[in-house]
């Protein structure tokens, strides 16, 4: 069976910067798991992973543009020192900032005299990432799957977000239930 629109594909991945240094890999936690043609991987991981079967394995380079974006200046701001008071702030801390419309997961990237600098950038932005794949499955996606738009692999999410038999709540804030069912 080939990977197709609303199939579900395994599969286990090593992915490293351009350094070579290895960012992620599937060996601790087993294969990774998704709903194909929903928008879940990164652009340009997904369209390379249209058509393969079980067995595959390729090696990909997926740029900025096709990953998680090119680093955007706007993204990153600097408050004042006092701002987060009561909380224990540490540069690589990660916090949930409000802004209109939703909420961010932004980084503390530099504590100092002037203040505190959040990126609100993903991460891995800006960054081209290569990517070493092998499919491990592919299988229809079951009703519920596609109602959800993504994989209920393990009876639940990757990341715990609450999704289980019963079906999901809205506890993952963007994880793999992408924000809730």
């Amino acid at each position: 069976m080939q990977i197709t629109k609303n199939k579900v594909a395994s599969f286990d991945f090593k992915v490293t910067n351009a350094q070579g240094e290895v960012l992620d890999s599937s060996e601790q936690i087993g294969p990774f798991e998704y709903v194909h043609g929903n928008g879940f991987l990164i652009p340009g991981l997904e369209n390379e992973m249209e058509g393969k079967i079980v067995g595959d394995s390729f090696s990909v380079a997926v740029s900025p543009a096709q990953a998680y974006g090119e680093q955007d200046e706007a993204m990153i701001q600097t408050l004042p020192p006092d701002a987060l008071q009561g909380i224990d702030v540490q540069v690589g801390m990660q916090l949930e900032a409000g802004f209109e419309g939703g909420s961010r997961i932004v980084t503390v990237t530099k504590i100092d005299e002037s203040g505190i600098t959040l990126d609100g950038n993903h991460p891995l932005a800006g960054l081209p990432l290569n990517f070493d794949v092998t499919i491990v499955d592919v299988r229809d996606a079951t009703p519920e799957e596609l109602e959800h738009g993504h994989s209920h692999a393990h009876g639940g999410c990757h990341d715990n977000c609450g999704c289980d038999d019963a079906g999901c709540d809205d506890t993952c804030g963007g994880g793999q239930c992408q924000g809730g069912c």
